[in-house]
Protein backbone atom coordinates (compact mmCIF):
# COMPACT_ATOMS: atom_id res chain seq x y z
CA UNK A 1 0.00 0.00 0.00
CA UNK A 2 1.63 3.52 -0.84
CA UNK A 3 1.47 6.48 1.22
CA UNK A 4 -1.78 7.54 -0.87
CA UNK A 5 -3.63 5.04 -0.76
CA UNK A 6 -3.01 5.03 2.98
CA UNK A 7 -3.56 8.83 3.07
CA UNK A 8 -7.28 7.77 1.36
CA UNK A 9 -8.16 5.14 3.43
CA UNK A 10 -10.19 7.27 6.37
CA UNK A 11 -11.30 9.53 3.36
CA UNK A 12 -12.93 6.87 1.68
CA UNK A 13 -14.49 5.18 4.75
CA UNK A 14 -15.68 8.95 5.77
CA UNK A 15 -17.36 9.18 2.10
CA UNK A 16 -18.83 5.89 3.09
CA UNK A 17 -20.33 6.30 6.06
CA UNK A 18 -21.56 9.80 4.88
CA UNK A 19 -22.99 7.86 1.93
CA UNK A 20 -24.75 5.25 3.70
CA UNK A 21 -26.11 7.78 6.38
CA UNK A 22 -27.43 10.46 3.51
CA UNK A 23 -29.11 6.96 1.68
CA UNK A 24 -30.61 6.18 5.02
CA UNK A 25 -32.15 9.77 5.56
CA UNK A 26 -33.45 9.29 2.35
CA UNK A 27 -35.22 5.79 2.91
CA UNK A 28 -36.39 7.67 6.11
CA UNK A 29 -37.53 10.56 4.54
CA UNK A 30 -39.12 8.51 1.61
CA UNK A 31 -40.71 5.81 4.51
CA UNK A 32 -42.14 9.52 6.07
CA UNK A 33 -43.34 11.32 2.67
CA UNK A 34 -44.78 7.49 2.05
CA UNK A 35 -46.59 7.21 5.54
CA UNK A 36 -47.93 10.81 5.39
CA UNK A 37 -49.25 10.75 1.60
CA UNK A 38 -50.91 7.77 2.79
CA UNK A 39 -52.03 9.54 5.70
CA UNK A 40 -52.97 12.34 3.83
CA UNK A 41 -55.02 10.01 1.28
CA UNK A 42 -56.80 8.51 4.23
CA UNK A 43 -57.74 11.56 5.71
CA UNK A 44 -59.22 13.12 2.63
CA UNK A 45 -61.30 10.09 1.92
CA UNK A 46 -63.09 10.60 5.37
CA UNK A 47 -63.45 13.94 4.43
CA UNK A 48 -64.75 13.18 1.15
CA UNK A 49 -67.07 10.47 2.99
CA UNK A 50 -68.00 13.45 5.60
CA UNK A 51 -69.07 15.87 2.79
CA UNK A 52 -71.23 12.91 0.87
CA UNK A 53 -72.81 12.35 4.27
CA UNK A 54 -73.28 15.98 5.35
CA UNK A 55 -75.15 16.31 1.48
CA UNK A 56 -77.42 13.47 2.06
CA UNK A 57 -78.47 14.94 5.06
CA UNK A 58 -78.67 18.24 3.48
CA UNK A 59 -81.34 16.83 0.84
CA UNK A 60 -82.68 14.94 3.48
CA UNK A 61 -83.62 18.21 5.68
CA UNK A 62 -84.40 19.95 2.08
CA UNK A 63 -87.01 16.97 1.29
CA UNK A 64 -88.55 17.32 4.41
CA UNK A 65 -89.50 20.70 4.32
CA UNK A 66 -90.54 20.58 0.93
CA UNK A 67 -93.20 17.90 2.23
CA UNK A 68 -93.62 19.90 5.10
CA UNK A 69 -94.37 22.34 2.80
CA UNK A 70 -97.26 20.50 1.04
CA UNK A 71 -98.80 19.27 4.27
CA UNK A 72 -98.90 23.22 5.32
CA UNK A 73 -100.20 24.26 1.84
CA UNK A 74 -102.75 21.36 1.98
CA UNK A 75 -104.27 22.03 5.74
CA UNK A 76 -104.48 25.93 4.72
CA UNK A 77 -106.30 25.03 1.66
CA UNK A 78 -108.65 22.35 3.33
CA UNK A 79 -112.08 23.94 5.16
CA UNK A 80 -112.30 24.45 8.52
CA UNK A 81 -115.02 22.62 10.31
CA UNK A 82 -117.89 23.38 9.29
CA UNK A 83 -119.37 26.25 11.34
CA UNK A 84 -122.78 28.65 11.40
CA UNK A 85 -122.09 31.70 9.13
CA UNK A 86 -122.37 34.48 11.39
CA UNK A 87 -124.23 37.99 9.98
CA UNK A 88 -124.06 40.66 11.45
CA UNK A 89 -126.14 44.24 11.30
CA UNK A 90 -125.35 47.96 11.78
CA UNK A 91 -126.48 47.83 15.52
CA UNK A 92 -123.83 45.30 16.42
CA UNK A 93 -126.55 42.77 16.57
CA UNK A 94 -125.42 39.16 14.72
CA UNK A 95 -127.70 36.22 13.95
CA UNK A 96 -127.04 33.05 11.97
CA UNK A 97 -129.33 30.73 10.15
CA UNK A 98 -129.59 26.86 9.92
CA UNK A 99 -132.31 24.09 9.34
CA UNK A 100 -132.52 20.98 7.66
CA UNK A 101 -134.35 19.63 4.48
CA UNK A 102 -136.28 15.79 5.99
CA UNK A 103 -137.40 13.18 4.55
CA UNK A 104 -139.50 10.60 6.58
CA UNK A 105 -141.00 7.49 5.29
CA UNK A 106 -143.03 4.49 7.09
CA UNK A 107 -144.22 1.40 5.69
CA UNK A 108 -147.40 0.38 8.49
CA UNK A 109 -147.10 -3.31 8.86
CA UNK A 110 -149.96 -3.20 11.05
CA UNK A 111 -152.05 -0.60 12.83
CA UNK A 112 -151.99 2.68 11.73
CA UNK A 113 -154.43 5.67 10.54
CA UNK A 114 -155.36 7.56 7.51
CA UNK A 115 -154.58 11.07 9.28
CA UNK A 116 -150.82 10.26 11.31
CA UNK A 117 -147.78 9.33 9.91
CA UNK A 118 -145.55 9.47 13.21
CA UNK A 119 -146.07 7.71 16.35
CA UNK A 120 -149.55 7.27 17.82
CA UNK A 121 -149.07 4.16 19.85
CA UNK A 122 -152.56 5.68 22.27
CA UNK A 123 -154.86 5.38 19.46
CA UNK A 124 -153.53 3.05 17.05
CA UNK A 125 -156.72 0.98 16.08
CA UNK A 126 -157.44 -1.96 17.76
CA UNK A 127 -157.49 -5.43 15.86
CA UNK A 128 -159.85 -5.55 13.52
CA UNK A 129 -161.57 -2.25 13.62
CA UNK A 130 -160.13 0.38 11.10
CA UNK A 131 -156.65 -0.75 10.83
CA UNK A 132 -154.82 1.09 7.89
CA UNK A 133 -152.45 -2.13 8.07
CA UNK A 134 -149.84 -2.54 4.65
CA UNK A 135 -149.51 1.07 3.64
CA UNK A 136 -146.60 3.02 2.92
CA UNK A 137 -146.38 6.73 3.69
CA UNK A 138 -143.95 9.94 2.97
CA UNK A 139 -143.42 13.53 4.05
CA UNK A 140 -141.19 16.18 4.38
CA UNK A 141 -143.21 17.88 6.99
CA UNK A 142 -140.53 17.64 9.70
CA UNK A 143 -138.44 19.92 7.43
CA UNK A 144 -137.00 22.97 9.71
CA UNK A 145 -135.82 26.41 9.62
CA UNK A 146 -134.57 28.55 12.62
CA UNK A 147 -132.74 31.74 13.58
CA UNK A 148 -130.07 32.15 16.45
CA UNK A 149 -129.65 35.61 17.28
CA UNK A 150 -127.43 37.72 19.72
CA UNK A 151 -127.17 41.25 20.47
CA UNK A 152 -125.13 44.09 23.00
CA UNK A 153 -127.34 45.60 25.79
CA UNK A 154 -126.00 48.25 27.55
CA UNK A 155 -122.61 47.95 29.14
CA UNK A 156 -120.41 44.92 29.53
CA UNK A 157 -120.47 41.95 27.77
CA UNK A 158 -123.45 40.70 28.58
CA UNK A 159 -125.81 39.62 25.34
CA UNK A 160 -129.59 39.00 24.67
CA UNK A 161 -129.55 36.47 22.92
CA UNK A 162 -132.49 33.88 21.33
CA UNK A 163 -134.08 31.97 18.91
CA UNK A 164 -136.93 31.23 16.13
CA UNK A 165 -137.74 28.09 14.98
CA UNK A 166 -140.39 26.42 12.75
CA UNK A 167 -141.64 23.23 11.19
CA UNK A 168 -144.48 21.74 9.35
CA UNK A 169 -146.05 19.64 12.00
CA UNK A 170 -148.69 21.83 12.76
CA UNK A 171 -152.56 21.06 12.62
CA UNK A 172 -154.38 18.11 12.67
CA UNK A 173 -153.18 16.30 9.46
CA UNK A 174 -149.08 17.71 10.49
CA UNK A 175 -148.69 19.60 7.22
CA UNK A 176 -149.25 23.37 8.53
CA UNK A 177 -146.73 25.96 9.71
CA UNK A 178 -145.84 25.96 13.07
CA UNK A 179 -143.22 27.10 16.32
CA UNK A 180 -141.12 25.26 17.41
CA UNK A 181 -139.36 27.45 19.46
CA UNK A 182 -139.47 31.50 19.81
CA UNK A 183 -137.61 32.89 22.89
CA UNK A 184 -134.75 35.58 24.36
CA UNK A 185 -132.75 34.71 26.88
CA UNK A 186 -130.57 37.85 29.05
CA UNK A 187 -128.92 36.50 32.28
CA UNK A 188 -129.98 33.86 33.87
CA UNK A 189 -133.71 34.63 32.44
CA UNK A 190 -135.49 33.22 29.84
CA UNK A 191 -138.88 34.41 28.01
CA UNK A 192 -140.87 32.69 24.98
CA UNK A 193 -141.45 29.10 23.88
CA UNK A 194 -139.24 26.20 24.61
CA UNK A 195 -138.64 23.17 25.96
CA UNK A 196 -140.87 22.35 28.88
CA UNK A 197 -138.77 22.94 31.91
CA UNK A 198 -140.72 19.32 33.56
CA UNK A 199 -140.52 17.63 30.38
CA UNK A 200 -137.05 17.87 28.67
CA UNK A 201 -135.90 15.71 25.82
CA UNK A 202 -132.40 15.07 27.07
CA UNK A 203 -132.85 11.64 28.84
CA UNK A 204 -134.95 9.98 25.90
CA UNK A 205 -133.23 7.05 23.61
CA UNK A 206 -132.76 8.14 20.11
CA UNK A 207 -135.56 7.50 17.68
CA UNK A 208 -136.18 8.06 13.79
CA UNK A 209 -139.64 8.77 14.12
CA UNK A 210 -139.92 12.51 14.57
CA UNK A 211 -142.30 12.25 17.74
CA UNK A 212 -141.27 10.48 20.82
CA UNK A 213 -142.32 6.66 21.68
CA UNK A 214 -144.49 5.77 24.70
CA UNK A 215 -142.95 6.67 28.32
CA UNK A 216 -141.18 10.18 26.97
CA UNK A 217 -142.11 13.89 26.33
CA UNK A 218 -140.88 16.54 23.48
CA UNK A 219 -143.08 19.15 24.94
CA UNK A 220 -142.85 22.93 24.25
CA UNK A 221 -144.51 25.40 26.07
CA UNK A 222 -144.79 29.35 26.67
CA UNK A 223 -142.63 29.96 29.43
CA UNK A 224 -140.89 32.31 31.82
CA UNK A 225 -137.61 30.73 33.52
CA UNK A 226 -135.30 31.29 35.69
CA UNK A 227 -131.94 29.31 36.31
CA UNK A 228 -129.82 29.33 39.20
CA UNK A 229 -126.49 27.92 39.25
CA UNK A 230 -125.47 26.19 42.73
CA UNK A 231 -122.14 25.04 41.21
CA UNK A 232 -120.11 24.13 38.39
CA UNK A 233 -121.86 20.62 38.57
CA UNK A 234 -125.40 21.55 39.98
CA UNK A 235 -127.96 24.28 38.72
CA UNK A 236 -132.09 24.55 39.85
CA UNK A 237 -134.44 25.66 37.08
CA UNK A 238 -137.67 27.77 38.03
CA UNK A 239 -140.03 27.65 35.33
CA UNK A 240 -143.94 29.42 35.09
CA UNK A 241 -145.69 27.44 32.24
CA UNK A 242 -148.41 27.74 30.00
CA UNK A 243 -149.99 23.72 30.50
CA UNK A 244 -152.27 23.85 27.38
CA UNK A 245 -154.47 20.64 28.01
CA UNK A 246 -156.95 20.83 24.49
CA UNK A 247 -158.18 17.03 25.70
CA UNK A 248 -159.45 18.27 28.54
CA UNK A 249 -163.69 19.45 28.00
CA UNK A 250 -164.62 22.63 29.81
CA UNK A 251 -161.33 23.39 31.13
CA UNK A 252 -160.52 26.96 31.75
CA UNK A 253 -156.34 27.90 32.21
CA UNK A 254 -156.87 30.30 35.84
CA UNK A 255 -153.00 29.68 36.68
CA UNK A 256 -149.85 28.74 34.63
CA UNK A 257 -148.24 25.70 35.66
CA UNK A 258 -145.36 26.02 38.00
CA UNK A 259 -142.10 23.72 37.84
CA UNK A 260 -138.89 23.14 38.91
CA UNK A 261 -135.62 20.88 37.70
CA UNK A 262 -132.61 20.36 39.42
CA UNK A 263 -129.57 19.16 37.41
CA UNK A 264 -126.39 17.62 38.79
CA UNK A 265 -123.36 16.23 37.33
CA UNK A 266 -121.70 13.42 39.33
CA UNK A 267 -118.99 12.88 37.01
CA UNK A 268 -118.00 12.80 33.38
CA UNK A 269 -120.05 10.64 32.33
CA UNK A 270 -123.28 10.51 34.52
CA UNK A 271 -125.95 13.60 34.84
CA UNK A 272 -129.32 13.04 36.41
CA UNK A 273 -132.61 15.48 36.43
CA UNK A 274 -135.08 15.42 38.84
CA UNK A 275 -138.42 17.54 37.89
CA UNK A 276 -141.45 18.83 39.82
CA UNK A 277 -144.67 19.94 38.41
CA UNK A 278 -147.93 21.81 39.94
CA UNK A 279 -150.73 22.66 37.93
CA UNK A 280 -154.83 24.13 38.49
CA UNK A 281 -157.35 22.37 36.65
CA UNK A 282 -159.93 24.29 36.51
CA UNK A 283 -163.55 22.81 34.84
CA UNK A 284 -166.98 24.59 34.88
CA UNK A 285 -165.91 26.59 37.62
CA UNK A 286 -164.29 23.30 39.93
CA UNK A 287 -160.56 23.15 40.02
CA UNK A 288 -158.20 20.18 40.72
CA UNK A 289 -154.78 20.02 41.52
CA UNK A 290 -152.59 18.30 38.98
CA UNK A 291 -149.14 17.07 39.89
CA UNK A 292 -146.16 15.22 38.86
CA UNK A 293 -142.29 14.23 39.25
CA UNK A 294 -140.09 13.38 36.87
CA UNK A 295 -136.21 11.77 37.02
CA UNK A 296 -134.14 11.51 34.09
CA UNK A 297 -130.35 10.27 34.27
CA UNK A 298 -127.38 9.81 31.36
CA UNK A 299 -124.94 7.81 31.77
CA UNK A 300 -121.86 6.78 29.51
CA UNK A 301 -121.03 3.24 30.19
CA UNK A 302 -117.61 3.58 28.26
CA UNK A 303 -116.69 5.99 25.66
CA UNK A 304 -118.73 5.40 22.72
CA UNK A 305 -121.51 3.52 24.84
CA UNK A 306 -124.90 5.89 26.24
CA UNK A 307 -127.19 4.49 28.66
CA UNK A 308 -130.31 6.84 28.58
CA UNK A 309 -133.74 6.76 31.15
CA UNK A 310 -137.02 8.89 31.58
CA UNK A 311 -139.36 8.50 34.46
CA UNK A 312 -142.85 10.01 35.18
CA UNK A 313 -145.46 10.15 37.93
CA UNK A 314 -148.35 11.94 37.09
CA UNK A 315 -151.90 12.60 38.31
CA UNK A 316 -154.63 14.64 36.88
CA UNK A 317 -152.20 16.11 33.49
CA UNK A 318 -152.21 14.63 29.86
CA UNK A 319 -150.32 18.00 28.33
CA UNK A 320 -146.35 17.75 29.57
CA UNK A 321 -146.28 13.81 29.23
CA UNK A 322 -147.06 12.36 25.54
CA UNK A 323 -149.97 9.66 24.91
CA UNK A 324 -151.66 10.27 28.30
CA UNK A 325 -155.12 9.30 29.19
CA UNK A 326 -157.34 12.69 29.41
CA UNK A 327 -155.96 14.45 32.76
CA UNK A 328 -159.73 15.22 34.12
CA UNK A 329 -162.82 14.12 33.35
CA UNK A 330 -166.45 15.40 34.85
CA UNK A 331 -168.36 12.28 36.42
CA UNK A 332 -171.81 12.10 35.77
CA UNK A 333 -172.32 14.04 39.68
CA UNK A 334 -170.25 16.51 39.00
CA UNK A 335 -167.32 15.57 40.03
CA UNK A 336 -163.58 16.08 39.04
CA UNK A 337 -161.93 12.87 38.29
CA UNK A 338 -158.13 12.55 37.75
CA UNK A 339 -156.42 9.87 35.48
CA UNK A 340 -152.94 8.54 37.36
CA UNK A 341 -150.51 6.96 35.49
CA UNK A 342 -146.27 6.36 35.82
CA UNK A 343 -144.09 5.90 32.76
CA UNK A 344 -141.05 5.30 31.79
CA UNK A 345 -138.40 5.12 28.59
CA UNK A 346 -134.94 3.35 28.49
CA UNK A 347 -132.49 3.03 25.83
CA UNK A 348 -128.56 1.71 24.74
CA UNK A 349 -127.43 3.98 22.22
CA UNK A 350 -123.95 2.83 20.98
CA UNK A 351 -121.41 4.82 18.57
CA UNK A 352 -119.44 2.05 16.20
CA UNK A 353 -117.53 4.79 14.36
CA UNK A 354 -117.66 8.40 13.35
CA UNK A 355 -120.54 7.43 10.94
CA UNK A 356 -122.60 4.76 12.65
CA UNK A 357 -124.62 4.46 15.60
CA UNK A 358 -127.63 2.89 17.12
CA UNK A 359 -130.18 2.14 19.54
CA UNK A 360 -131.87 0.23 20.99
CA UNK A 361 -135.22 1.35 23.28
CA UNK A 362 -138.28 0.56 25.26
CA UNK A 363 -140.84 2.36 26.33
CA UNK A 364 -144.14 2.18 28.62
CA UNK A 365 -147.12 3.76 30.18
CA UNK A 366 -148.92 2.15 33.10
CA UNK A 367 -152.31 3.73 33.88
CA UNK A 368 -154.33 3.60 37.43
CA UNK A 369 -157.36 1.59 36.86
CA UNK A 370 -160.14 3.89 38.94
CA UNK A 371 -163.61 2.77 38.58
CA UNK A 372 -164.98 5.98 38.97
CA UNK A 373 -162.51 7.66 36.74
CA UNK A 374 -163.10 4.41 34.17
CA UNK A 375 -166.83 4.58 34.43
CA UNK A 376 -166.91 8.39 33.58
CA UNK A 377 -165.17 7.74 30.60
CA UNK A 378 -167.82 8.04 27.61
CA UNK A 379 -165.58 5.99 25.23
CA UNK A 380 -163.45 3.51 26.91
CA UNK A 381 -161.98 2.29 23.69
CA UNK A 382 -160.33 5.23 23.00
CA UNK A 383 -158.45 5.65 26.59
CA UNK A 384 -155.69 3.04 27.69
CA UNK A 385 -154.61 0.44 30.27
CA UNK A 386 -150.99 0.45 29.43
CA UNK A 387 -149.35 1.34 26.22
CA UNK A 388 -145.93 -0.09 25.49
CA UNK A 389 -142.55 0.23 22.66
CA UNK A 390 -139.65 -1.23 21.75
CA UNK A 391 -137.71 -0.02 18.68
CA UNK A 392 -134.39 -0.32 17.14
CA UNK A 393 -132.24 2.09 14.81
CA UNK A 394 -129.43 2.93 13.10
CA UNK A 395 -127.93 6.50 12.17
CA UNK A 396 -124.88 6.52 9.25
CA UNK A 397 -123.68 9.78 8.34
CA UNK A 398 -121.50 9.50 5.45
CA UNK A 399 -120.49 13.14 5.62
CA UNK A 400 -121.39 15.78 8.10
CA UNK A 401 -124.32 17.38 6.16
CA UNK A 402 -126.23 14.06 5.46
CA UNK A 403 -127.85 11.61 7.73
CA UNK A 404 -129.79 8.79 7.31
CA UNK A 405 -131.77 6.37 9.71
CA UNK A 406 -133.59 3.49 9.45
CA UNK A 407 -135.63 1.61 12.64
CA UNK A 408 -138.14 -1.00 13.12
CA UNK A 409 -140.65 -0.44 15.80
CA UNK A 410 -143.53 -2.48 17.66
CA UNK A 411 -146.23 -1.67 20.52
CA UNK A 412 -149.27 -2.62 21.58
CA UNK A 413 -152.04 -0.51 23.45
CA UNK A 414 -154.79 -2.20 26.00
CA UNK A 415 -157.70 -0.23 25.85
CA UNK A 416 -159.84 0.05 29.03
CA UNK A 417 -163.19 -1.81 27.11
CA UNK A 418 -163.26 -4.17 24.18
CA UNK A 419 -163.83 -3.03 20.70
CA UNK A 420 -167.06 -4.70 18.96
CA UNK A 421 -167.73 -6.57 17.28
CA UNK A 422 -164.87 -8.74 18.03
CA UNK A 423 -164.21 -8.14 21.30
CA UNK A 424 -160.95 -6.81 21.06
CA UNK A 425 -159.08 -4.48 23.52
CA UNK A 426 -155.59 -4.67 21.61
CA UNK A 427 -154.24 -1.89 18.94
CA UNK A 428 -150.80 -2.61 17.53
CA UNK A 429 -148.68 -0.35 15.95
CA UNK A 430 -145.87 -2.84 13.64
CA UNK A 431 -144.01 -0.64 11.12
CA UNK A 432 -140.60 0.49 9.62
CA UNK A 433 -139.21 4.22 9.48
CA UNK A 434 -136.78 5.63 7.07
CA UNK A 435 -135.54 9.50 7.44
CA UNK A 436 -132.81 11.32 5.04
CA UNK A 437 -131.50 14.59 6.75
CA UNK A 438 -129.20 17.07 5.09
CA UNK A 439 -128.60 19.81 7.60
CA UNK A 440 -127.21 23.05 7.10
Amino acid sequence: MNTTQLFNQPTITFKRTVLMSMMAMSLGGISLSTQAQTSAQSNQQEIEQLRQEVQALRALVEQQQRQTAVVTAHVAATPAPASKPVMKIASGAEFNLYGNIRADASYQAEGGSAARMYNQINAVPLEGVGERSDEFKSTLAATRLGMDFKAPVGAGDKALSGKVEVDFLGGASFDNLRIRHAYISYANWLIGQTWSNFAVPDYIPETVDALVYAGGSIKRTPQVRYTSTISPETNLVFAVEDPKDATITGIKQRLPALTARLNHKFADNLTVSARAMGNEKRVNEDEKMAWGVGLGAKYDIVPGTTLKADYYHVKGDSSFVSYANTGVITAANGDLLQSEFDSISVGLTQQFNDKLRGTLGYGYMNFDEDQAYINAVTDKTKANKDLWQAWANVFYSPTKPLSFGLEYVYGEREALAAATPNGSTTGEDNRINAVAIYNF
